[in-house]
């Protein structure tokens, strides 16, 4: 059985979630999914260049990992590229890198604050004041928080 994934921390989003070439209509293409953490090694590494140990730290994850999460997502945009496929970006496990997630018992409701306000009153949906702090979890599909769409 594989050990679980270590989370890994995100910094930013993607502008857009789904690549496709021009002309081709979308259900006609086939489509690779590029994980957030694949696309945040993507930012780190090759858009603003900075060395896999420093890279690795930042999304708080080992080198080696780091290493096999940037040559998954290289394949993949390679593959894209090569083949002419469409790339959405979604997935993994993650943690917003300034950002505390918390459930509540309630309701069920999950949302996240930035650190250093302070402790929630309550549940924006119920007012509950039964929540807890959640850790890592699974984006909702697209690659955006709930409270984001």
């Amino acid at each position: 059985m594989p050990r679980p994934k270590i989370c890994r921390r995100v910094h930013g989003e993607p502008n857009c979630t789904v690549f496709k070439p021009a002309g081709i209509p979308a259900s006609a293409l086939e489509a690779v999914t590029l994980t957030m953490d694949e696309f945040e090694a993507l930012r780190l590494a090759d858009l603003d260049g900075i060395y896999h140990e420093e890279a690795a730290k930042k999304m708080n994850v080992s080198r080696q990992t780091f290493g096999r999460i940037i040559e998954s997502a290289r394949r993949k945009v390679a593959r894209v590229l090569v083949e002419g496929l469409a790339l959405r970006i979604e997935g993994g496990v993650i943690e917003r890198a300034g950002q505390r997630s918390f459930t509540c018992m309630g309701c069920g409701n999950k949302w996240e604050e930035p650190f250093g306000t302070g402790r929630p009153a309550g549940c924006p949906a119920c007012g509950s004041g039964e929540f807890f702090r959640s850790g890592c979890r699974e984006p909702e599909k697209g690659g955006r928080d709930r409270e984001e769409q």
